[in-house]
């Protein structure tokens, strides 16, 4: 029985420890996805300009390796890794919006049952202004966890379908280079065989 009794007191102790951490994450996480709404609302801005600067830099960057190489071989490699690093890079970009979907209901969760706890300690005890307190930061910090992961989940919605758009632009794009550069391998290659004769 006395094992069972600090059993829970640890746990009791180490769920009030953790009432803290828990209020500064749901605080961090709304300042996040404000962060990541505002970058949203530019992102949203700049694309009704019709405006890609994902892909312009993709473009230039294209350009600047397909005119440094002429190794047919090392050109398709390069504009290979290119590509990669480009769709990973969208991919991480989604990445940073995406977990909030994950750790605000957690977060927001273990903010409500951690207070709940205490309220029913401060209940047992008949400390009812406590229990109020309590309950008030418990209802509170599911309501703020469930709203960042709302806001996260619609965003990272709209941002996936720019991302495949982006991604299929890169793609074509890098198909174009890679066919340019055959061209400009074959002109050559006849250019030389004609001065020969």
């Amino acid at each position: 029985m006395n094992i069972i009794a600090g059993l829970e007191s640890y746990l009791y102790v180490v769920s009030t420890l953790l009432f803290l951490p828990v209020l500064l994450g749901l605080t961090l996480l709304t300042m996040w996805v404000l962060v990541c709404f505002g970058s949203f609302l530019r992102e949203l801005i700049e694309r009704r300009r019709r405006m890609r600067p994902v892909v312009d830099r993709y473009k230039a960057a294209l350009q600047d390796i397909s005119a440094s190489l002429h190794d047919k071989n090392r050109l398709d490699l390069e504009l290979e890794r290119l590509l990669q690093r480009a769709e990973l890079s969208l991919i991480k970009s989604l990445d940073k919006i995406r977990f909030v979907i994950r750790v605000g209901p957690a977060l927001g969760l273990m903010g409500t049952l951690i207070p709940m706890g205490i309220a029913l300690s401060a209940l047992a005890q008949g400390d009812m202004p406590k229990m109020a307190g309590s309950m008030v930061t418990a209802f509170t910090t599911v309501v703020v966890g469930l709203a960042c992961s709302v806001v996260a989940y619609v965003i990272s919605l709209i941002k996936e379908k720019w991302v495949r758009g982006d991604m299929r632009e890169m793609e074509y794009l890098t198909e174009i280079a890679l066919r340019n550069s055959k061209f400009n391998i074959h002109d050559t290659k006849e250019a030389n065989q004609n001065e020969v004769f």
